[in-house]
Protein backbone atom coordinates (compact mmCIF):
# COMPACT_ATOMS: atom_id res chain seq x y z
CA UNK A 1 0.00 0.00 0.00
CA UNK A 2 1.29 3.43 -0.94
CA UNK A 3 1.97 5.60 2.11
CA UNK A 4 2.07 9.36 2.49
CA UNK A 5 3.07 10.85 5.88
CA UNK A 6 1.06 14.01 5.11
CA UNK A 7 -2.08 12.11 6.11
CA UNK A 8 -0.85 10.40 9.27
CA UNK A 9 -3.07 12.54 11.49
CA UNK A 10 -6.33 11.40 9.86
CA UNK A 11 -5.76 8.11 8.01
CA UNK A 12 -6.73 4.54 9.00
CA UNK A 13 -4.09 2.14 10.31
CA UNK A 14 -1.65 0.39 8.04
CA UNK A 15 -1.33 -3.38 8.32
CA UNK A 16 1.95 -3.11 10.21
CA UNK A 17 0.16 -1.11 12.94
CA UNK A 18 -2.67 -3.59 13.52
CA UNK A 19 -1.13 -5.88 16.13
CA UNK A 20 -0.03 -2.97 18.33
CA UNK A 21 -3.46 -1.30 18.08
CA UNK A 22 -5.23 -4.52 19.05
CA UNK A 23 -2.90 -4.94 22.02
CA UNK A 24 -3.83 -1.43 23.20
CA UNK A 25 -7.52 -2.28 22.88
CA UNK A 26 -7.24 -5.49 24.86
CA UNK A 27 -5.41 -3.63 27.64
CA UNK A 28 -8.07 -0.90 27.79
CA UNK A 29 -10.66 -1.38 30.54
CA UNK A 30 -13.20 0.93 28.87
CA UNK A 31 -13.04 -1.20 25.72
CA UNK A 32 -13.53 -4.40 27.71
CA UNK A 33 -16.47 -2.84 29.55
CA UNK A 34 -18.09 -1.83 26.25
CA UNK A 35 -17.64 -5.33 24.86
CA UNK A 36 -19.43 -6.80 27.88
CA UNK A 37 -22.64 -5.16 26.61
CA UNK A 38 -22.28 -6.81 23.22
CA UNK A 39 -20.95 -10.28 23.96
CA UNK A 40 -21.65 -13.02 26.48
CA UNK A 41 -18.58 -13.72 28.64
CA UNK A 42 -17.74 -17.03 27.00
CA UNK A 43 -18.04 -15.68 23.47
CA UNK A 44 -15.93 -12.63 24.30
CA UNK A 45 -13.16 -14.84 25.72
CA UNK A 46 -12.93 -16.68 22.40
CA UNK A 47 -12.99 -13.44 20.43
CA UNK A 48 -10.25 -11.97 22.62
CA UNK A 49 -8.04 -14.93 21.71
CA UNK A 50 -8.87 -14.49 18.03
CA UNK A 51 -8.09 -10.77 18.08
CA UNK A 52 -4.54 -11.45 19.23
CA UNK A 53 -3.85 -13.40 16.03
CA UNK A 54 -4.51 -10.54 13.60
CA UNK A 55 -1.78 -8.60 11.82
CA UNK A 56 -3.71 -7.03 8.91
CA UNK A 57 -6.88 -5.02 8.30
CA UNK A 58 -8.43 -7.49 5.84
CA UNK A 59 -8.57 -10.37 8.30
CA UNK A 60 -9.78 -8.11 11.11
CA UNK A 61 -12.68 -6.83 9.00
CA UNK A 62 -13.65 -10.14 7.44
CA UNK A 63 -13.41 -12.27 10.57
CA UNK A 64 -14.49 -9.77 13.23
CA UNK A 65 -16.43 -6.80 11.83
CA UNK A 66 -18.37 -8.61 9.09
CA UNK A 67 -19.32 -11.54 11.31
CA UNK A 68 -20.23 -9.20 14.17
CA UNK A 69 -22.52 -7.09 11.97
CA UNK A 70 -24.39 -10.06 10.49
CA UNK A 71 -24.69 -11.64 13.94
CA UNK A 72 -25.94 -8.34 15.40
CA UNK A 73 -28.64 -8.07 12.73
CA UNK A 74 -29.86 -11.57 13.56
CA UNK A 75 -29.85 -10.81 17.28
CA UNK A 76 -31.99 -7.70 16.72
CA UNK A 77 -34.38 -9.53 14.38
CA UNK A 78 -33.15 -7.47 11.43
CA UNK A 79 -31.80 -8.28 7.98
CA UNK A 80 -30.02 -6.42 5.18
CA UNK A 81 -29.79 -6.82 1.43
CA UNK A 82 -28.22 -4.84 -1.41
CA UNK A 83 -28.76 -4.36 -5.11
CA UNK A 84 -26.97 -2.35 -7.78
CA UNK A 85 -23.68 -4.25 -7.92
CA UNK A 86 -23.87 -4.01 -11.71
CA UNK A 87 -23.11 -0.29 -11.32
CA UNK A 88 -19.66 -0.84 -9.76
CA UNK A 89 -16.62 -2.97 -10.52
CA UNK A 90 -14.51 -4.79 -7.91
CA UNK A 91 -11.43 -3.48 -9.73
CA UNK A 92 -12.29 0.22 -9.50
CA UNK A 93 -12.54 2.75 -6.67
CA UNK A 94 -15.55 4.94 -5.93
CA UNK A 95 -16.70 7.54 -3.45
CA UNK A 96 -20.00 6.13 -2.25
CA UNK A 97 -21.99 9.17 -1.15
CA UNK A 98 -25.13 8.27 0.76
CA UNK A 99 -27.98 9.33 2.95
CA UNK A 100 -27.27 8.72 6.62
CA UNK A 101 -29.56 6.87 9.02
CA UNK A 102 -27.45 5.23 11.73
CA UNK A 103 -24.24 6.62 13.24
CA UNK A 104 -22.38 3.30 13.19
CA UNK A 105 -24.33 0.81 11.13
CA UNK A 106 -24.64 2.54 7.74
CA UNK A 107 -20.99 2.17 6.79
CA UNK A 108 -20.58 -1.10 8.71
CA UNK A 109 -23.45 -2.77 6.86
CA UNK A 110 -22.18 -1.49 3.51
CA UNK A 111 -18.69 -2.84 4.13
CA UNK A 112 -19.99 -6.18 5.40
CA UNK A 113 -22.20 -6.63 2.33
CA UNK A 114 -19.39 -5.60 -0.03
CA UNK A 115 -17.04 -8.08 1.63
CA UNK A 116 -19.66 -10.82 1.46
CA UNK A 117 -20.02 -10.24 -2.30
CA UNK A 118 -16.34 -10.28 -3.18
CA UNK A 119 -15.75 -6.53 -3.18
CA UNK A 120 -13.11 -4.66 -1.21
CA UNK A 121 -14.49 -2.82 1.81
CA UNK A 122 -14.50 0.97 1.74
CA UNK A 123 -12.64 3.44 3.85
CA UNK A 124 -15.08 5.35 6.05
CA UNK A 125 -15.32 9.08 6.75
CA UNK A 126 -16.12 9.65 10.43
CA UNK A 127 -16.42 12.92 12.34
CA UNK A 128 -13.87 13.24 15.14
CA UNK A 129 -16.71 14.48 17.39
CA UNK A 130 -17.67 10.79 17.67
CA UNK A 131 -14.21 9.80 18.88
CA UNK A 132 -15.14 9.91 22.53
CA UNK A 133 -12.08 8.04 23.79
CA UNK A 134 -8.74 6.69 22.57
CA UNK A 135 -10.03 3.12 22.31
CA UNK A 136 -12.79 4.24 19.93
CA UNK A 137 -10.16 5.97 17.81
CA UNK A 138 -8.13 2.75 17.68
CA UNK A 139 -11.20 0.68 16.83
CA UNK A 140 -12.45 2.86 13.98
CA UNK A 141 -8.98 3.17 12.47
CA UNK A 142 -8.73 -0.63 12.52
CA UNK A 143 -11.99 -0.60 10.57
CA UNK A 144 -10.54 1.63 7.82
CA UNK A 145 -12.00 4.89 9.09
CA UNK A 146 -10.37 8.27 8.52
CA UNK A 147 -11.10 11.35 10.58
CA UNK A 148 -13.10 14.39 9.54
CA UNK A 149 -12.22 17.20 11.93
CA UNK A 150 -15.13 19.16 13.39
CA UNK A 151 -15.62 22.24 15.59
CA UNK A 152 -12.71 24.23 14.20
CA UNK A 153 -12.27 27.93 13.50
CA UNK A 154 -13.00 29.17 9.98
CA UNK A 155 -9.30 29.16 9.09
CA UNK A 156 -8.69 25.77 10.67
CA UNK A 157 -11.72 24.34 8.87
CA UNK A 158 -10.37 25.52 5.51
CA UNK A 159 -6.96 23.95 6.11
CA UNK A 160 -8.49 20.70 7.43
CA UNK A 161 -10.83 20.54 4.42
CA UNK A 162 -7.92 20.88 2.02
CA UNK A 163 -6.06 18.06 3.74
CA UNK A 164 -9.15 15.87 3.85
CA UNK A 165 -9.86 16.41 0.17
CA UNK A 166 -6.26 15.64 -0.79
CA UNK A 167 -6.51 12.45 1.24
CA UNK A 168 -9.74 11.39 -0.49
CA UNK A 169 -8.23 12.01 -3.94
CA UNK A 170 -5.05 10.17 -2.92
CA UNK A 171 -7.10 7.22 -1.67
CA UNK A 172 -9.12 6.93 -4.88
CA UNK A 173 -6.29 7.55 -7.36
CA UNK A 174 -3.16 6.21 -5.67
CA UNK A 175 -4.55 3.46 -3.44
CA UNK A 176 -7.46 2.46 -5.73
CA UNK A 177 -9.50 2.24 -2.54
CA UNK A 178 -13.20 3.11 -2.34
CA UNK A 179 -14.61 5.47 0.29
CA UNK A 180 -17.96 5.88 2.03
CA UNK A 181 -19.05 9.37 3.04
CA UNK A 182 -22.41 10.75 4.14
CA UNK A 183 -24.04 13.37 1.93
CA UNK A 184 -24.15 15.85 4.80
CA UNK A 185 -22.58 16.46 8.20
CA UNK A 186 -24.51 14.32 10.66
CA UNK A 187 -27.73 12.42 10.09
CA UNK A 188 -30.84 13.96 8.58
CA UNK A 189 -32.90 13.60 11.74
CA UNK A 190 -36.20 13.92 9.85
CA UNK A 191 -35.00 11.69 6.95
CA UNK A 192 -35.35 14.66 4.58
CA UNK A 193 -32.14 13.76 2.80
CA UNK A 194 -30.13 16.40 0.94
CA UNK A 195 -26.53 16.72 -0.17
CA UNK A 196 -24.61 19.67 1.25
CA UNK A 197 -23.00 22.03 -1.25
CA UNK A 198 -20.12 22.51 1.18
CA UNK A 199 -19.33 18.78 1.09
CA UNK A 200 -19.02 18.86 -2.69
CA UNK A 201 -16.80 21.94 -2.54
CA UNK A 202 -14.56 20.11 -0.07
CA UNK A 203 -14.38 17.03 -2.30
CA UNK A 204 -13.32 19.19 -5.26
CA UNK A 205 -10.47 20.90 -3.37
CA UNK A 206 -8.02 18.01 -3.68
CA UNK A 207 -7.64 17.84 -7.44
CA UNK A 208 -5.59 19.98 -9.79
CA UNK A 209 -8.30 20.56 -12.40
CA UNK A 210 -11.56 22.51 -12.45
CA UNK A 211 -14.46 21.88 -10.07
CA UNK A 212 -16.31 19.33 -12.20
CA UNK A 213 -13.23 17.41 -13.33
CA UNK A 214 -11.99 17.19 -9.75
CA UNK A 215 -15.31 15.64 -8.77
CA UNK A 216 -15.29 13.27 -11.74
CA UNK A 217 -11.91 11.91 -10.61
CA UNK A 218 -13.68 10.54 -7.54
CA UNK A 219 -16.27 8.42 -9.39
CA UNK A 220 -19.07 9.71 -7.16
CA UNK A 221 -21.66 6.95 -6.73
CA UNK A 222 -24.89 7.69 -4.84
CA UNK A 223 -25.94 5.03 -2.35
CA UNK A 224 -29.35 4.77 -0.69
CA UNK A 225 -30.10 3.31 2.74
CA UNK A 226 -33.68 2.34 3.54
CA UNK A 227 -34.42 1.16 7.10
CA UNK A 228 -37.84 -0.29 7.85
CA UNK A 229 -37.58 0.94 11.44
CA UNK A 230 -35.22 3.42 13.04
CA UNK A 231 -34.61 2.40 16.67
CA UNK A 232 -33.44 5.96 17.37
CA UNK A 233 -36.63 7.59 16.06
CA UNK A 234 -37.89 8.41 19.58
CA UNK A 235 -34.50 9.92 20.51
CA UNK A 236 -34.53 12.08 17.40
CA UNK A 237 -38.09 13.22 18.14
CA UNK A 238 -37.08 14.04 21.71
CA UNK A 239 -34.16 16.10 20.37
CA UNK A 240 -36.53 18.03 18.07
CA UNK A 241 -38.69 19.07 21.05
CA UNK A 242 -35.67 20.01 23.17
CA UNK A 243 -34.31 22.15 20.33
CA UNK A 244 -37.72 23.79 20.04
CA UNK A 245 -38.09 24.46 23.76
CA UNK A 246 -34.53 25.08 24.98
CA UNK A 247 -32.61 28.01 23.52
CA UNK A 248 -29.15 26.95 22.41
CA UNK A 249 -29.75 23.25 23.12
CA UNK A 250 -26.89 20.97 22.13
CA UNK A 251 -26.51 17.23 22.48
CA UNK A 252 -24.09 15.93 25.08
CA UNK A 253 -21.51 13.19 24.81
CA UNK A 254 -23.92 10.97 26.74
CA UNK A 255 -26.56 11.63 24.06
CA UNK A 256 -24.17 10.46 21.34
CA UNK A 257 -23.35 7.29 23.27
CA UNK A 258 -27.06 6.56 23.81
CA UNK A 259 -27.78 7.05 20.10
CA UNK A 260 -24.94 4.73 19.11
CA UNK A 261 -25.97 2.03 21.57
CA UNK A 262 -29.67 2.27 20.65
CA UNK A 263 -28.89 2.16 16.93
CA UNK A 264 -26.70 -0.90 17.36
CA UNK A 265 -28.93 -2.93 19.67
CA UNK A 266 -32.40 -1.81 18.56
CA UNK A 267 -34.73 -3.55 16.11
CA UNK A 268 -34.39 -2.26 12.55
CA UNK A 269 -36.44 -4.77 10.60
CA UNK A 270 -35.56 -4.87 6.92
CA UNK A 271 -32.63 -2.78 5.68
CA UNK A 272 -32.15 -2.23 1.96
CA UNK A 273 -29.12 -0.75 0.23
CA UNK A 274 -29.18 0.34 -3.41
CA UNK A 275 -25.96 1.26 -5.20
CA UNK A 276 -26.92 3.88 -7.77
CA UNK A 277 -25.33 4.85 -11.03
CA UNK A 278 -22.15 6.89 -11.07
CA UNK A 279 -22.88 10.51 -11.87
CA UNK A 280 -19.90 11.29 -14.14
CA UNK A 281 -22.02 11.18 -17.29
CA UNK A 282 -24.41 13.70 -15.74
CA UNK A 283 -21.53 15.93 -14.62
CA UNK A 284 -20.19 16.04 -18.19
CA UNK A 285 -23.43 17.68 -19.31
CA UNK A 286 -23.00 20.63 -16.92
CA UNK A 287 -21.39 23.90 -17.97
CA UNK A 288 -17.86 23.75 -16.52
CA UNK A 289 -17.44 27.51 -17.01
CA UNK A 290 -19.91 28.20 -14.21
CA UNK A 291 -18.62 29.17 -10.77
CA UNK A 292 -18.46 26.40 -8.17
CA UNK A 293 -21.13 28.23 -6.15
CA UNK A 294 -23.50 27.69 -9.07
CA UNK A 295 -22.30 24.18 -9.91
CA UNK A 296 -22.40 22.69 -6.41
CA UNK A 297 -26.23 22.90 -6.06
CA UNK A 298 -26.61 21.32 -9.52
CA UNK A 299 -24.34 18.43 -8.58
CA UNK A 300 -26.14 18.05 -5.25
CA UNK A 301 -29.49 17.78 -7.05
CA UNK A 302 -28.09 15.03 -9.32
CA UNK A 303 -26.97 13.04 -6.28
CA UNK A 304 -30.23 13.65 -4.42
CA UNK A 305 -32.32 12.50 -7.37
CA UNK A 306 -30.43 9.21 -7.60
CA UNK A 307 -30.74 8.65 -3.84
CA UNK A 308 -34.47 9.45 -3.89
CA UNK A 309 -35.23 7.13 -6.83
CA UNK A 310 -33.50 4.23 -5.10
CA UNK A 311 -35.45 4.25 -1.83
CA UNK A 312 -37.22 1.03 -0.84
CA UNK A 313 -40.50 1.61 0.97
CA UNK A 314 -42.24 -0.46 3.62
CA UNK A 315 -45.81 -0.21 4.97
CA UNK A 316 -44.63 2.13 7.75
CA UNK A 317 -43.49 4.66 5.12
CA UNK A 318 -46.76 4.62 3.19
CA UNK A 319 -48.91 4.82 6.34
CA UNK A 320 -46.88 7.72 7.73
CA UNK A 321 -47.21 9.59 4.43
CA UNK A 322 -50.96 9.05 4.35
CA UNK A 323 -51.33 10.12 7.99
CA UNK A 324 -49.49 13.38 7.36
CA UNK A 325 -50.38 14.35 3.80
CA UNK A 326 -51.76 11.55 1.66
CA UNK A 327 -55.40 11.07 2.69
CA UNK A 328 -55.19 7.35 1.83
CA UNK A 329 -53.18 8.03 -1.35
CA UNK A 330 -51.27 4.78 -0.76
CA UNK A 331 -54.09 2.77 0.83
CA UNK A 332 -53.45 -0.17 -1.52
CA UNK A 333 -49.88 -0.48 -0.21
CA UNK A 334 -50.80 -1.63 3.31
CA UNK A 335 -53.37 -3.71 5.16
CA UNK A 336 -55.50 -3.16 8.25
CA UNK A 337 -53.02 -5.36 10.09
CA UNK A 338 -50.19 -3.08 8.96
CA UNK A 339 -52.08 -0.10 10.38
CA UNK A 340 -52.53 -1.87 13.69
CA UNK A 341 -48.83 -2.71 13.87
CA UNK A 342 -47.94 0.86 12.90
CA UNK A 343 -50.08 2.40 15.66
CA UNK A 344 -48.70 -0.03 18.24
CA UNK A 345 -45.14 0.76 17.18
CA UNK A 346 -45.62 4.53 17.27
CA UNK A 347 -47.19 4.37 20.73
CA UNK A 348 -44.41 2.14 22.04
CA UNK A 349 -41.76 4.55 20.77
CA UNK A 350 -43.56 7.62 22.09
CA UNK A 351 -43.80 5.96 25.50
CA UNK A 352 -39.99 5.77 25.61
CA UNK A 353 -39.59 9.56 25.48
CA UNK A 354 -38.77 10.81 28.97
CA UNK A 355 -39.56 14.51 28.88
CA UNK A 356 -41.38 16.25 31.75
CA UNK A 357 -43.46 18.29 29.29
CA UNK A 358 -44.01 15.83 26.46
CA UNK A 359 -45.78 17.43 23.52
CA UNK A 360 -47.34 14.23 22.17
CA UNK A 361 -48.87 15.70 18.97
CA UNK A 362 -45.57 17.40 18.08
CA UNK A 363 -43.51 14.30 18.85
CA UNK A 364 -45.84 12.06 16.83
CA UNK A 365 -45.60 14.35 13.80
CA UNK A 366 -41.81 14.43 14.06
CA UNK A 367 -41.65 10.64 14.17
CA UNK A 368 -44.06 10.27 11.28
CA UNK A 369 -42.02 12.74 9.21
CA UNK A 370 -38.99 10.47 9.58
CA UNK A 371 -40.88 7.70 7.81
CA UNK A 372 -42.89 9.85 5.39
CA UNK A 373 -40.24 12.24 4.05
CA UNK A 374 -38.49 9.64 1.85
CA UNK A 375 -41.83 8.96 0.12
CA UNK A 376 -42.40 12.68 -0.26
CA UNK A 377 -38.95 13.15 -1.79
CA UNK A 378 -39.48 10.26 -4.18
CA UNK A 379 -42.75 11.76 -5.38
CA UNK A 380 -41.00 15.05 -6.06
CA UNK A 381 -38.75 13.22 -8.54
CA UNK A 382 -41.11 10.81 -10.24
CA UNK A 383 -44.80 10.59 -9.42
CA UNK A 384 -45.34 7.82 -11.97
CA UNK A 385 -42.95 5.15 -10.69
CA UNK A 386 -44.00 4.58 -7.11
Amino acid sequence: MEKNPEFDDIRPFYDDEVATAIKRLLNNQEFKHAMSFLFPTEKWAKMEQLLQTFNNIHDFQHQIIKNFIFDLLKRTDSCADCEGFENVSPKSAYVYISNHRDIILDSAILCSILADNGYETTEIAIGDNLILSEWIKDLVRLNKSFLVKRNLSIRETFVASQLLSRYIHFTIKNKNQSIWIAQREGRAKDSNDSTQDSLLKMLAMGGDKNFLNNLMELNLTPLTFSYEFDPCDFLKAKEFQKKRDITGFKKTQADDILNMRTGLLGHKGRIHLKIGQQINQSLKKLDSSLHKNDLAPLVASIIDKEIFLNYKFFPVNYIAYDRLWGKNYFRDKYTDYDIEKYDDYMQKQLDKIDLPDKDIPFLRVKMEEMYANPVKNYLLIDNNKI
